[in-house]
């Protein structure tokens, strides 16, 4: 889909943001009046070294930081406006998740954040985790994940409200090739839909097959921008890819290039495929061996709610929830309450290694009487400690 040239879901003019110490005096120009535009469809590479000021930018954009200077919009608003946040979604370097929530509970929290109702949440973190290869590990918690699973879980919640513009902050990190590729796919079909996603990486190869514009930063200003296939597009090279010939047909080719290069060197060699595909090949041979793994299994396809076309359905659920007739809860069971404290008992029991106490325990027996043993043991002593002294 084109980009939209009438709607900018980012314009940065002048751009500028310094960093100061305790005193007030300027430390750092991390972004020098930048300009730029992130159109409406568009899947955009921010690259840079470390340092360039990617990550400052991708915090203004979120609102996170104040600019120093210049201006910049985002959807039509400011960057801090509840309108703005509620159409983005956020995936950054660092998954920071709460370790003792369940990756289902974790995607349910998020989800109530956006104000969904509870029947769309349950949907919406179906589809999700199967879309992430989850599915089966939904109630363990966030905190045993490895670094690829919350990477995983944290590109869920990311797109947990269906958001209009998604920024990843390093998106295949810590993923292995199968996750990084389903990643790419999901960007691709993002796009498709008309999303707008911006993406910080440095690995130049996932940029490379998912992005058709790149903006490069260096000492906090743009230096390189545009369209991937004119900035990398060598023109004074031709490349022809046919397939095998005969090796007759083969020599008179060759002849034609050395008359017509009269000494100029040429290459002539086969096709590579990428390491990328030749182990995606191997892993789905694997799997189609039926191969079993203790590991992360591919992700399912790409959820439904994500490819539907329209509006992310935010408000409608908002309006949904507030209207809402509320049904009557079910009288209780009398028996509910003992059915639960006996439950109850039985997990902590289980949890803390110990046997649940019965409801009505038997009477323990009485200890025998030793008043007199103990009157007899304390004369001894007494009689010790008086022997002792006289000596």
């Amino acid at each position: 889909m084109m980009a939209n040239e009438s709607n900018p879901v980012v314009s940065a003019v002048g751009l500028t943001k310094v960093f100061r110490d305790f005193w007030g005096r300027p430390k750092a120009k991390a972004v020098n009046d930048i300009d730029f535009t992130i159109r409406e469809g568009e899947v955009v590479g921010l690259l840079g070294p470390n340092g360039s000021g990617k990550s400052t930018t991708v915090k203004m954009i979120l609102g996170l930081l104040y600019p120093t200077g210049g201006q910049l919009s985002v959807l039509g608003h400011s960057p801090r406006a509840v309108e703005t946040k509620r159409e983005i979604g956020y995936l950054p370097e660092e998954s920071y998740l709460y370790k003792y929530l369940t990756a289902e509970e974790t995607l349910d929290f998020f989800g109530s954040l956006f104000n969904l109702s509870k029947a769309e949440r349950s949907r919406r973190i179906e589809q999700l985790l199967d879309m992430v290869g989850l599915l089966h590990a939904r109630r363990r918690r966030v905190g045993e994940f490895s670094k690829g699973m919350q990477r995983r879980i944290g590109l869920a919640q990311a797109m947990i409200n269906d958001p209009t513009f998604l920024i990843l902050d390093e998106p295949t990190a810590g993923l292995d090739p199968l996750g990084c590729k389903e990643v790419k796919d999901l960007i691709l079909t993002l796009k498709k839909r008309g999303k707008t996603v911006l993406i910080t990486s440095h690995l130049l190869s996932d940029i490379e097959d998912v992005c058709d514009r790149v903006i490069i930063l260096y000492g906090g200003k743009v230096r390189a921008e545009g369209p991937l296939d004119s900035l990398l597009e060598v023109n004074k090279q031709e490349r022809i890819i046919t397939p095998t010939l005969p090796p007759e047909v083969m020599q008179r080719v060759l002849s034609i290039l050395r008359d017509h290069l009269q000494g100029e060197t040429f290459t002539v060699d086969h096709p590579r495929r990428t390491l990328e595909e030749f182990f995606l090949d191997v892993i789905n041979q694997a799997k189609a061996d039926s191969i079993e793994t203790a590991g992360v299994i591919g992700g399912g396809r790409i959820a439904e709610y994500l490819t539907q076309p329209g509006d992310n359905g935010v408000l409608t659920d908002l309006l949904k929830e507030n209207t809402a007739p509320v049904e009557a809860a079910p009288a209780a069971e009398p028996a509910a309450d003992t059915q639960t404290a006996e439950a109850t008992e039985r997990a902590l029991g289980e949890l803390t290694g110990e046997t649940a106490m019965p409801a009505a325990a038997p009477a323990a027996p009485a200890a025998p009487d030793r008043s007199e043993e103990l009157a007899e043991a304390d004369q001894k002593l007494n009689d010790l400690l008086g022997k002792q002294k006289q000596e």
